[in-house]
């Protein structure tokens, strides 16, 4: 682990080793406030956290439409729901 936190540790990142004081504030600004991250790393790591928790809060969601006949719903409009809450958790959570 490098010393510095907002340093990339794989080479994939748009952050080169001989990054500009700019480039570091910006960085530091749009991690701890407000504003768009560039780091490849980091955006690849929220993409799978979208896929996962759309996929997972779906599977559960079907599984629950389908044992509760209260609900009276079937299964895939139980996924559908909980595909859309996955999305929106995955999207908000960082």
């Amino acid at each position: 682990m490098s010393a510095n936190p907002y340093k990339p540790d794989s080479p994939d990142d748009t952050e080169s080793a001989d990054t500009t004081p700019v480039a570091t504030a910006y960085n530091l600004v749009s991690d701890t406030v407000t504003g768009l991250n560039m780091r490849k790393s980091d955006n690849k790591f929220q993409a799978i956290f979208i896929l996962v928790s759309v996929l997972s809060l779906a599977l559960v969601f079907a599984i629950l439409a389908a044992l509760n006949p209260g609900w009276d719903l079937p299964w895939f409009a139980g996924a559908l729901a909980g595909g859309f809450i996955g999305l929106v958790f995955g999207f908000c959570a960082k």
